[in-house]
């Protein structure tokens, strides 16, 4: 095993971590709960702040440091070195306020600043996808949530990018951008795919899209894990000017730039180029 793969006891406790968030959050999510504003405008609820607390319990023994979404915004960031998780206990809070089911819990292990795996699970879905640097799966999950909180799941299913299969877009459902319709007209784009959260990454990684572009801001917690497992699938990540998306970048208040991600590297390449030639021109 190499320095930069995850052990079979962290992406055992990252499962665990993500099924144990994900029954806290359904609960929630039964409720008639409500939600507040931060300071940089987005929501966030008590299932946010539940399911936070559960992940940073069960990643403690692993002894690795956290950087979680919440304890970012209340001014907890840690020294991160070279190994670390990045967390986002309910990424698509507003998928999650409009009950629409598209939002999931993602947990990401980072190794010298680049997502080496990742977990992401969709509670309302009972679906979770995980992938270790070298492959990448799918599996359901029972509805019970004694079973969930157990780590139960059903028989994993190998998933892959699909790279010759016809063009489709997947798109946010709360983030459009107008630059979307000239990139969609160049790819000759069959289908475009309306989805909140890191299932983003998730449906090009098991081949139901090829192109995930990027044109409004993320941060690393919303995105790590969704890319460890579009990577591990076969897939490509990268920066809108070519560049590796990174983590760590503290200095950049861990803001990503626009990004592609894709079912391949050449894909992924004409994808930046053409987004920076639009977004520039």
């Amino acid at each position: 095993m190499k320095n930069t793969d995850a052990t079979a006891a962290e992406m055992e406790t990252m499962l665990v971590a993500a099924q144990a968030a994900s029954v806290a959050i359904s609960q929630i999510y039964d409720t008639r709960f409500a939600a507040t504003t931060k300071g940089d405008g987005s929501p966030v609820t008590i299932a946010d702040t539940a399911a936070e607390k559960i992940i940073l319990k069960k990643l403690a023994p692993l002894g690795l440091p956290v950087l979680a979404e919440e304890s970012v915004t209340a001014g907890d960031i840690p020294e991160l070195g070279n190994r670390y998780f990045v967390v986002d206990p309910l990424d698509g809070t507003k998928e999650f306020i409009k009950r629409n089911g598209e939002f999931t819990v993602n947990i990401a292990l980072v190794v010298d600043h680049r997502p080496a795996a990742g977990v992401v699970l969709a509670p309302a879905l009972n679906l979770i996808y995980w992938g270790d640097g070298h492959s990448a799966w799918r599996a359901d999950l029972p509805e019970d949530p004694r079973e969930r909180a157990r780590g139960e799941r059903g028989k994993p299913q190998l998933i892959q990018t699909a790279a010759t299969e016809p063009m489709r877009v997947v798109a946010s459902r709360s983030h459009g951008h107008a630059q979307l319709v000239p990139l969609c007209t160049f790819f000759e784009v069959i289908e475009d795919i309306s989805v909140g959260s890191s299932l983003k990454f998730c449906l090009v990684a098991e081949g139901r899209a090829r192109l995930y572009p990027r044109f409004t801001p993320t941060c690393e917690w919303d995105t790590a894990a969704g890319q460890a497992v579009l990577q591990s699938a076969g897939g490509v990540v990268m920066a809108m000017n070519g560049a590796d998306l990174t983590c760590g970048n503290a200095g950049k208040k861990f803001l990503n730039p626009f990004f592609v991600a894709a079912s391949d590297a050449d894909l992924a390449q004409r994808a930046a180029d053409k987004m920076h030639e639009l977004v520039t021109s």
